[in-house]
């Protein structure tokens, strides 16, 4: 069995339907939570002591279980205001909750991050969420990141980062929205495709849409080194960033 496998495997025996459909409906982000928690084992591999983390955007647990497979170091905190999805989260990872490895937190990320200390934080990650939020909030969201981090800490991001060449960038989406009809009818599931169209209209509007030229400048300009964007899958990338050393 390929490590693909394996993890597609994992993640359908804990997240069910959930992530079954996700992988259908859109492969390219179970790929990113699945690079997400690549990053993050990388940088555990170097650590000797347990490490804080903070999951912005937990949703019903996906990428969490990639960050709690990625190492036994991490102790967590999943943040998302949510619910409805919160509460499908607890139920599947409730195993790693009750070992203490994995809390959860019911407020939005700012508020989340503005209750945290100052350089109290080794990593904090994320798939498929900052691209939601209005530009400005994502801006005061990722001042807070950099602040909450402890120097040398990392900020790694698995999301939607719009090309710069915005007519490639057009016939990308396009091409996406044709997957998605041609996945959604055939299980004929007509409400899940109205729903992702009208999020993906949300996705593009001009005050959401992280381009990815501005989203990298915005890193270095809060104050990031080392910012690096990897594994482009059409509109999606992960992008890693460093709070600097002392």
């Amino acid at each position: 069995m390929t490590d693909q496998s394996k993890y597609d495997a994992l993640f359908s025996g804990v997240i069910g339907k959930d992530y079954e459909l996700l992988n259908l409906i859109c492969p390219s982000a179970t790929q990113m939570s699945r690079l997400v928690g690549g990053a993050v084992a990388e940088y555990a591999e170097q650590a000797q002591a347990n490490l804080a983390v903070v999951e912005l955007g937990g949703g019903t647990g996906i990428t969490t279980l990639a960050l709690l497979s990625a190492s036994d170091k991490l102790n967590i905190i999943s943040v998302d205001n949510e619910p409805v999805m919160q509460e499908q989260a607890k139920k599947n990872l409730q195993q790693w909750a009750a070992e203490g490895k994995l809390v959860f937190c019911g407020d939005d990320a700012l508020t989340a991050l503005n209750n945290l200390d100052g350089g109290s934080v080794d990593i904090i990650a994320s798939a498929y969420t900052l691209h939601n939020f209005l530009d400005h909030y994502r801006s005061d969201v990722i001042q807070e990141i950099f602040r909450v981090l402890k120097p040398g800490g990392q900020f790694i991001n698995g999301d939607r980062y719009a090309l710069d060449d915005i007519s490639l960038h057009t016939r990308t989406i396009q091409d996406e929205i044709s997957g998605y009809f041609k996945v959604l009818v055939e299980l004929n599931k007509m409400d899940v495709l109205e729903h992702w169209i009208v999020h993906l209209f949300s996705d593009e509007s001009e005050n959401h849409a992280m381009r990815e030229s501005v989203a990298l400048k915005q890193l270095q300009d809060a104050g990031f080194s080392a910012i690096n964007l990897s594994h482009r899958l059409a509109v999606n990338a992960l992008v890693t960033a460093q709070k600097p050393t002392l």
